[in-house]
């Protein structure tokens, strides 16, 4: 069983985006520059922007965080976005989610100009994705991708089970997955909350991305020996031998799974880290598109 080391190669990326900036400030250029609009103060969205903003910081690029208190009203907010879309000096921007419950998610997204949506969840995105345009792939499953190529994973020709159907994960995986690409060619199953004797086909599986937000839900006797297991969920749960209270599962049962699996991405330190470095690549390309 080998380690699919999300930390590792998110930091290679991080590594060779940074020799491209240190050139472009050597010729004088300008560097990307990133910015995130945080509404509220959801603990687990402070943590990924605050590791947005340093992750920036160590490739050189500019960051800006627009951090905005909880009962800020939709219009409020839709101005902002509209501030950033004119702003030249800003090359891309994200809105961290979940945004709270009084301000329309999909709205939100939508108002976010999608030469600027290095999140990748414009329709207008999601649209040139499922039609194999250029476009900016939402970082999550681009970051698979990157995961399967740099290990050399073959996808051509094989069985890949994604379990669950989400706009930000499940859906544009299972397109990507079937388009001519490295990482692609594969015969695609999507399975989520409503399939019928879903182990039916996990057993059947070459590769698994498990995006179903229960954790530890798939576990060894759903799958076959040499399967290639991308764990996609985090969740914390409840632990009182840990110093947090708490310890982060994946939707893999990890310890019985692992056994089974040639290939297997941990919980943390798996497809975590590659989503922040996928949006960083994003960044440097809506960079590059600016620049023509």
């Amino acid at each position: 069983m080998i380690l699919l080391d999300g930390k590792k190669v998110s930091n290679d990326i991080k590594d060779e985006i940074a020799v491209e900036v240190n050139l472009m400030k050597a010729r004088g250029e300008k560097v990307p520059h990133l910015a995130a609009i945080l509404v509220g103060t959801d603990g687990a969205s402070m943590t990924y922007v605050g590791a947005k903003v340093k992750a920036c910081e160590r490739i050189g690029y500019e960051s800006t965080l627009i951090d905005l208190p909880e009962d800020t009203s939709e219009n409020v907010l839709l101005e902002k976005i509209h501030k950033l879309n004119t702003d030249e000096a800003i090359d891309g921007f994200i809105v961290q989610l979940p945004l709270p419950k009084h301000i329309d998610e999909q709205k939100v997204l939508e108002a976010v100009h999608p030469d600027k949506d290095v999140d990748g969840f414009h329709p207008a995105n999601v649209g040139r994705m499922a039609l194999d345009l250029p476009c900016f792939l939402s970082a999550t499953p681009y970051g698979i991708l990157e995961l399967l190529e740099r290990y050399q994973i073959e996808t051509s020709g094989k069985h890949v089970v994604v379990m669950g159907r989400s706009h930000i994960v499940g859906r544009p995986m299972s397109i990507l997955m079937g388009q001519k690409r490295e990482a692609g060619n594969a015969t695609v199953t999507v399975v989520h909350s409503r399939t019928k004797n879903l182990s039916e086909f996990t057993k059947k599986a070459d590769i698994i991305v498990a995006a179903i937000g229960i954790s530890e839900f798939l576990t060894a006797d759903m799958v076959k020996d040499g399967v290639v297991i991308i764990d996609v969920g985090i969740t914390r749960v409840p632990d009182e031998t840990k110093t947090r209270g708490y310890r982060l599962a994946g939707d893999v049962h990890f310890e019985s799974v692992s056994k089974k699996a040639s290939y297997i991405t941990p919980v943390p330190g798996g497809v975590g880290p590659m989503t922040i470095a996928m949006l960083l690549k994003n960044t440097l390309l809506a960079r590059e598109r600016h620049m023509q």
